[in-house]
């Protein structure tokens, strides 16, 4: 004897949203025109603007997305920006 088959329908997949890889310049301001590339080969990642050709590099995992090595340079570019505003404040 068979079992009859279950005319319930199967919940609805969850849509997975794709992440950005292209992002706006901090430094030129320009929209869209920085990339990110990662090499999983020599685990690095890479982000550059096409505009002003200004990079950052670092080290990449297996689950490191586009968007985490652009929030690494913007949080770089943060503490360089902190250092120097420290270093003004103790000359004056």
């Amino acid at each position: 004897m068979g079992k009859r088959k279950s005319r319930a329908k199967p919940p609805p997949k969850k849509r997975m949203y794709k992440l950005d890889t292209v992002f706006s310049c901090p430094f030129c301001n320009h929209g869209s025109s920085v990339e990110c590339r990662i090499d999983m080969k020599n685990l690095i990642g890479e982000v550059s603007c096409g505009i002003c050709q200004e990079s950052f590099s670092t080290t990449a995992t297996a689950l490191t997305e586009a968007v985490d090595i652009y929030s690494e340079w913007i949080d770089e570019c943060e503490r360089v920006n902190n250092e120097d505003d420290e270093r003004e404040e103790q000359e004056v």
